[in-house]
């Protein structure tokens, strides 16, 4: 009989996680591994099966009350014979008595449900080429996020996340092959958002911002300086003014996850947030 084991992911099965979502059309950033695994190093889990790495599931932990539950995989060849299933139970028992939040593509959404998830909105991923010339509101200035002192980032950050993650973070706008920004008016940050190159079209993740002219500048000048000739935003539905953004950008729907929650929906700055930071970590 075949030996089914589950172990902690280690670094490399981390980046090789990436793969495995490109496999299934996620577009994943080139260097996320690098801010995933530093968030919570132990928080991704391997189902091995004769040693050979066959199902994932990611159970990170942020502050003492909230997970985020991601990379929910198995290899194709073998779905339908429990071993995802166990996996998953491992993972959610890692998470015992924290409220979580995932993403689920429309084929699991039923199966989350039953395991006590609830939908809290939907996300469409919108793609395209945007403006690059779209001028930020008067007063607002763009600078390099990295300039600024970490804690402005991070407190502007928590509005819009139900949980500090500055272990997170700090390496996901400091990794290779991506481009931060914030916007600053009158020494008070008003905007902040993050592009990182994919293996298809640039992300951009989390675009946070105080209107929808500050994450419209935002978009535009990220895409410029990053020479972004496309570019894809998990846009929540639960922010109108954020999808009316998307559609005068020019982009267009092309894939789509609901945010669902088991446990207390999080109370967060929903009319700030205008893209989600990543479906795998939240």
């Amino acid at each position: 009989m075949p030996t089914f084991e589950i172990t902690t992911a280690s670094a490399d099965d981390v980046g090789m996680l990436g793969d495995w979502a490109d496999d299934e059309g996620w577009n994943p950033g080139l260097t996320d591994d690098r801010a995933f695994f530093a968030a919570d190093p132990c928080g991704f889990l391997i189902g091995r099966l004769d040693g050979e790495p066959v199902t994932s599931v990611s159970v990170v932990r942020y502050g003492a009350c909230f997970g985020f539950l991601g990379f929910y995989l198995t290899r194709p060849s073998l779905r339908g014979r429990g071993y995802g299933t166990q996996v998953w139970r491992a993972g959610l028992a890692r998470l015992s008595g924290r409220t979580v939040g995932l993403d689920g593509v429309p084929a699991q959404q039923d199966n989350y449900r039953r395991s006590g998830f609830r939908t809290a909105w939907s996300n469409a991923r919108y793609e395209g080429a945007v403006p690059l010339d779209v001028a930020p509101p008067a007063g607002v200035t763009l600078v390099d996020a990295r300039t600024l002192p970490f804690g402005l980032l991070s407190a502007y950050d928590r509005r819009f996340f139900p949980e500090a993650r500055d272990s997170f973070l700090a390496p996901w706008i400091t990794a290779p092959r991506r481009t931060a920004l914030a916007a600053i008016r009158d020494g008070s940050l008003v905007g902040f958002a993050v592009l990182r190159a994919c293996r298809a079209a640039s992300r951009i993740g989390p675009l946070h911002a105080d209107s929808p002219e500050v994450a419209g500048a935002l978009v535009s000048a990220l895409a410029a300086t990053a020479q972004a000739t496309a570019v894809a935003i998990d846009v929540p539905d639960i922010n109108p003014a954020a999808v009316r953004l998307a559609e005068q950008l020019g982009l267009a729907p092309s894939f789509e996850t609901a945010r669902m929650y088991a446990g207390p929906v999080p109370e967060t700055d929903r009319a700030g947030l205008y893209g989600i930071t990543s479906l795998e970590l939240g």
